[in-house]
């Protein structure tokens, strides 16, 4: 049996000399998500109904300030929902740095493969897109410089299926919506409740009280 070769063990000094790429968010966005790294992935879900593709495309829309996007819609298909949806948003202020598409996990990886494609890209959902664990790491360790952000459906107050409980455990940001609010976990700071949709929040507060 040949001998196993053992690297150095890196030090606290060259962990500290480190350089990561990271996104320079300003206002509620950097109070809410701190300062991100340009890749990895985040996970996103919560109940229909709840405010999760109006915050997907809040984020896409700002995103879109740094580098383009593409939104794989394969649950709304781009249909009538999707379009209301986005010109709530004011999608159109990202020009063409947005692009949105419906394709399974095969196209999708063909898309990226591309010269100059995306290097955000929305999953919505994570059920329609129906991959494996393995598929997932695939996806991350192929495209290593991408930042995917999946949008999942929800049980109870967690994520649903298997594949969506491992995402949540890896994710970077887990993003939990409820009445228009986002409760975040971001590793990269902020953490403060990032309001929606401010109306229907106060309306689905004013139910409860």
């Amino acid at each position: 049996m040949s001998e196993i070769k053992v690297k150095k063990a890196k030090s606290i000094t060259d962990l500290y000399k480190q350089n990561f790429k990271t996104f320079d968010f300003k206002g509620t966005f950097r109070e809410s998500f701190g300062e991100p790294e340009t890749n990895g992935c985040w996970l996103l879900w919560g109940e229909s109904g709840n405010g999760k593709t109006d915050l997907s495309l809040q984020l896409a829309k700002y995103f879109s300030t740094f580098q383009k996007v593409h939104y794989n819609t394969l649950e709304e298909r781009g249909r009538e929902s999707f379009r209301l949806a986005c010109i709530r948003n004011n999608m159109e202020a990202c020009g063409s740095r947005f692009s949105y598409e419906s394709e399974d996990f095969e196209t999708m990886k063909a898309r990226l493969s591309k010269k100059r494609s995306a290097k955000i890209v929305f999953i919505d959902s994570l059920q329609y897109l129906r991959i494996t664990e393995k598929q997932y790491k695939e996806l991350l360790s192929t495209f290593s410089d991408v930042l995917f952000i999946f949008i999942s459906h929800a049980k109870g107050s967690q994520p649903k299926g298997s594949v969506a409980d491992a995402i949540r455990y890896d994710a970077d940001v887990k993003i939990n919506v409820k009445n228009f609010v986002a409760n975040i976990q971001s590793r990269f700071g902020g953490n403060v409740p990032f309001i929606i949709w401010e109306e229907g929040a106060r309306a689905a507060e004013l139910k409860l009280t």
